[in-house]
């Protein structure tokens, strides 16, 4: 027989009971939100006294019916003549109370949905680019805008009925267990089932809340595509294919949306008949001579009207349901968002760079097992030009996002200065490259600021003319209606791609850094402004670490050394002339480029 000791009976019986958890995943992200309420305590405070005004009136307007009905009875002329006064003074005082609930309230909602926005897009701006890489840029702005509105539905419109109707509910309840407890405590039979409904039914509001915020992702994200890539659709007339996407997916949004209203317009009749045969069966009962002979005709009409007036906050905080459940899931949503991890700055360095980079061993592989660098090696010596070339997803790109710790190496090492990228800090590190991209960033402010942006903003009209001399966009500038401090529409859109091309070449002249990194820098140019453009780009490349990434090779026969890339690995290194001697790729790539 085996033997079982105390500790096994104890483990066992530890396994066999579940752990309930205490507080869920709701509860969490409830509480949460709740959390950012705490600054504004003293609004909550003014909102609490200004809801229990209003729910003191309520009592008031079932006793001021006791003391009209009695006045009548007794045909007490001075307590007539007082009902004008009595119902003027009832109500200004309800105002009162209101008007502090709602007002201060709504101070809490707006100012909630005002930090939870700038704080979802500070972060956005602390992410890394595997996040983008990840989620379409209409799923990420749906958050920023949708989900941060329906929050507020479950921290303050949902706490603001649960005070304005709560309170209300309290009130009324307290007076009908004052007026006659053995009556009232009839109501509290229907709370068990009604309860019940209620967690049934958020149970089906979280899934369905979840479902909207899904599918209004999407469709911000067609939004997005159709508004960046007009010209595309009208060229290729997607037109017809764009709407039909676009109503499949607001089609499955109206689905969701629609589930929601079956299910608050079942829960919330369901309550109500519950509520209404309580009260069917407090008022047979309250009819009763037994219980009728005890009480005045005001008292017997101020319960009634006590017990009628229970029917409307009791609807609304069955309706609150459907607020805070949709709040919660949108709670959820940004609080994820909100705890994806940050890009990582393990640099402590800040030093003042030379250039001379060195790439030993290193490979970059994506998520999805893409191999982009595999042992790549290259030196580059300060103030050196080197010019990449290759194939379309050769890895060129992918070593310029290493160089800018946009993304981080699989394995090996890459050195400036020679110290490690890992230890420079990314602000240090970033502030020392200039970069011009194949696909050119511009926004939607004026000339000069796209010039002179971020960092740079403390530059003279000196240096930002310089600069744009210097990128041969000075000319056109002066053409624009209001010169420098013209506004270019959004995207750069109202230039043309060589002019949008030639500013984002004057941002990096004026950020005068001694590492410079070209990417396709002049694809969009016309010959006569690449021809100037390039000249240009000589001068300023003297004394400078200089990687340029080009397709069309006659753009690089100057460069200092040129690398050919294939396969994430660097096949060829030499100068042009070393190079068309081979006959290897680059004689061949050359050949094609100049035919």
């Amino acid at each position: 027989m085996s033997q079982s000791y105390p500790s096994d009976s104890i483990k066992n019986s530890a396994t066999a009971i579940p752990s309930m958890p205490i507080i869920t995943p709701k509860h969490k992200t409830l509480l949460r939100l709740l959390s950012y309420l705490k600054p504004y305590w003293w609004a909550l405070l003014l909102t609490v006294i200004g809801f229990a005004i209003n729910a003191a009136t309520e009592i008031w307007i079932a006793k001021l019916l006791e003391y009209i009905t009695d006045a009548i009875n007794q045909n007490d002329q001075s307590k007539q003549d007082l009902f004008p006064f009595i119902i003027v003074g009832l109500f200004f005082v309800r105002g009162v109370g209101s008007f502090l609930g709602n007002y201060y309230s709504a101070l809490v909602s707006r100012n909630l949905v005002y930090e939870l926005r700038v704080q979802v897009f500070n972060k956005l701006l602390r992410l890394p680019s595997s996040f983008y890489l990840a989620n379409p840029a209409g799923t990420i702005s749906s958050k920023l805008i949708f989900d941060v509105e329906q929050v507020t539905a479950a921290s303050t419109d949902s706490m603001k009925t649960l005070l304005r109707d709560g309170l209300t509910v309290v009130a009324l309840m307290g007076f009908l267990l004052y007026s006659n407890w053995r009556l009232t405590l009839i109501l509290f039979l229907v709370l068990p089932p009604i309860l019940w409904l209620i967690r049934l039914a958020s149970k089906r509001y979280l899934k369905l809340s979840k479902g909207i915020q899904q599918t209004m992702g999407d469709v911000s994200h067609i939004t997005n595509e159709v508004i960046g890539g007009y010209q595309v659709v009208k060229n290729y007339g997607g037109q017809a294919y764009e709407s039909k996407r676009f109503d499949a997916t607001s089609r499955k949004n109206l689905r969701q949306g629609m589930k929601v209203v079956i299910t608050n317009s079942i829960n919330t009749p369901a309550v109500q008949l519950l509520m209404a045969m309580a009260m069917a069966v407090v008022v047979w009962l309250a009819l009763r001579p037994a219980v009728i002979d005890n009480i005045s005709a005001g008292q017997f009409i101020s319960y009634i009207a006590a017990a009628g007036l229970l029917s409307k906050p009791v609807r609304s905080l069955t309706d609150v349901n459907q607020k805070l459940q949709k709040g919660i899931a949108a709670g959820e949503s940004i609080f994820a968002l909100l705890d994806e991890p940050e890009e990582q700055d393990s640099g402590v360095l800040d030093p003042t760079l030379v250039g001379d980079i060195h790439l030993n061993n290193v490979s970059l592989v994506y998520p999805d097992s893409t191999v982009a660098l595999q042992d790549f090696n290259l030196n580059v010596h300060a103030g050196e030009t080197v010019a990449l070339v290759g194939r379309s997803g050769a890895g060129k790109s992918s070593l310029v996002n290493l160089l800018t710790r946009t993304l981080t190496t699989s394995s090996g090492q890459i050195t400036i200065d020679g110290l490690a990228i890992e230890d420079i800090t990314l602000e240090s590190l970033r502030a020392q490259i200039a970069m011009v991209n194949q696909q050119v960033t511009l926004f939607n402010t004026t000339v000069f600021n796209n010039i002179a942006y971020g960092g740079l903003a403390d530059k003279t009209q000196a240096e930002v003319e310089h600069a744009a001399k210097d990128a041969f966009a000075h000319d056109f500038i002066m053409k624009m209606p209001n010169g420098y401090q013209s506004q270019i529409g959004a995207e750069g859109l109202q230039l043309s791609g060589g002019q949008r091309q030639r500013l984002s070449i004057a941002r990096a002249l004026l950020k005068d850094a001694p590492i410079l990194i070209l990417d396709e820098a002049t694809s969009a140019l016309d010959n006569e402004s690449e021809y100037y453009i390039q000249q240009a780009l000589d001068n300023v490349m003297k004394d400078r670490t200089t990687i340029v990434i080009a397709h069309r090779l006659t753009t690089i026969e100057s460069a200092d050394r040129i690398g050919v890339l294939d396969s994430g690995r660097i096949v060829e290194l030499g100068t042009h002339d070393e190079l068309m001697q081979k006959q290897g790729q680059y004689a061949q790539m050359y050949a094609r480029d100049f035919k």
